[in-house]
């Protein structure tokens, strides 16, 4: 498995296969024209990126890059490789082609030239939980400690950035108001979220604050904001939730939540290296069901779980996701995805009482859940994994 700040991504909503993906993309094919004497470029998107790709600003980072360019947008083709195809062109003043390149968007805002996911920069000697989970039993560790021990001494410094971005993307989420960009005229709702929830006492106040941060964080990324991918854009709002509620309501300090955040990212590698975290390829389930698990997992170490208990709330956190949809209405990252992420992290937080509560021995492990969410994302017709032609997408609006 790579690094887990390959989970943990800095960068611009709203959307990581669909926005950073592309952008990244342009930025290596330009880099890779150098010097050649290029007038012109043109982008051919397939499948996915072509069907929701105008609601995902998919036009836009491409040309933030390459300037102005040439966009051809083939929904009903999909490349065998993978449903995120994208095919660069570079011409001359004569308008003959000096450089052509194919690639592919494969989730969380990573692209390959095979559409499959490149091990050759693994650090770390385990695949599965099973073998990850034994070793901290056998070295009396937790699954932080294993990341640790695997990763470069930077992680921290790293990890304290990516805490840094969350915290602010869901401090500017709780200040900005009004409509969010696109033909939905979707308004924000973390702003009145938040002033509602101050009124509340209790676990009801607690939960509605957690809807208001979830929603702030999903907001700023729909809105094309600075953001970190927790795995995706798409569900950057459910870990720093979480987070961001243990720390003002039971004064989890920094070093605990950096903790945190490596054993959430370890988790996060997992799903990716074992399944997908994109929405294209498996659908929702991918995504919001991802970082449920990612956060649900985290949250039972900062509560004083047992490396078994992290296991088991990780696992909850995916598997009741199971076949969960990639419906976006309209194409953009907004309904349902916005209201996903808040109630995923409520979920979280249920999965970690209930991992918790329980001694961690459970019967379905967390890689069997992962190995049924692949399977099941494959089963599930493109109509339901981000091309906007079936679920919510097909009968609203």
């Amino acid at each position: 498995m790579d690094s887990i700040k390959e989970i943990f991504k800095i960068g611009k909503g709203p959307s990581s296969s669909h926005t950073m993906g592309p952008r990244r993309a342009a930025e290596i094919f330009k880099k890779s024209v150098g010097s050649l004497n290029v007038s012109s470029y043109s982008v051919t998107l397939y499948g996915s990126l072509a069907a929701t790709g105008r609601g995902h600003l998919t036009d836009v980072a491409i040309k933030e890059i390459l300037g102005e360019c040439n966009i051809i947008w083939q929904s009903d083709v999909f490349l065998p490789q993978h449903p995120n195809g994208m095919f660069f062109q570079a011409f001359d003043k004569d308008g003959r082609l000096v450089k052509s390149y194919t690639t592919f968007s494969i989730g969380g805002g990573d692209i390959s030239d095979t559409g499959k996911r490149d091990s050759e920069n693994s650090i770390y000697p385990h695949g599965k939980m099973k073998d990850i989970l034994k070793w901290c039993l056998d070295n009396g560790m937790t699954f932080w400690e294993y990341v640790e021990k695997y990763e470069e001494k930077d992680i921290w410094d790293y990890l304290a950035e990516v805490w840094k971005i969350m915290t602010e993307e869901i401090q500017r989420g709780l200040d900005n108001e009004g409509v969010l960009p696109g033909p939905l005229k979707f308004a924000r709702k973390a702003s009145s979220f938040h002033t509602k929830a101050k009124g509340y006492q209790g676990s009801m106040q607690r939960r509605a604050m957690t809807f208001s941060y979830a929603l702030a964080a999903a907001e700023e990324n729909a809105a094309g904001g600075t953001i970190v991918t927790a795995p995706t854009c798409g569900s950057c709002g459910v870990l720093p939730a979480v987070f961001y509620l243990d720390k003002l309501n039971y004064d989890c300090s920094d070093k605990k939540i950096y903790r945190g955040l490596a054993t959430a990212g370890l988790i996060g590698n997992l799903i990716k290296t074992n399944a997908s975290i994109s929405g294209a390829e498996v659908g929702c389930q991918g995504e919001i069901g991802s970082a449920c698990s990612m956060a649900a997992g985290a949250l039972v170490q900062l509560f004083g779980g047992t490396p078994m208990q992290i296991e088991y709330g990780a696992s909850m956190g995916i598997e009741h996701f199971l076949g969960l949809t990639c419906d976006p209405v309209m194409g953009l990252v907004q309904i349902p995805c916005i209201e996903r992420n808040a109630f995923a992290a409520t979920r979280a937080i249920d999965a970690n009482v209930y991992a918790l509560t329980s001694d961690g021995n459970h019967r379905v492990s967390f890689d069997k859940v992962v190995e049924t969410m692949k399977k099941t994302g494959h089963d599930l017709p493109s109509l339901y994994k981000e091309t906007s032609e079936g679920g919510l997408a097909s009968i609203i609006f």
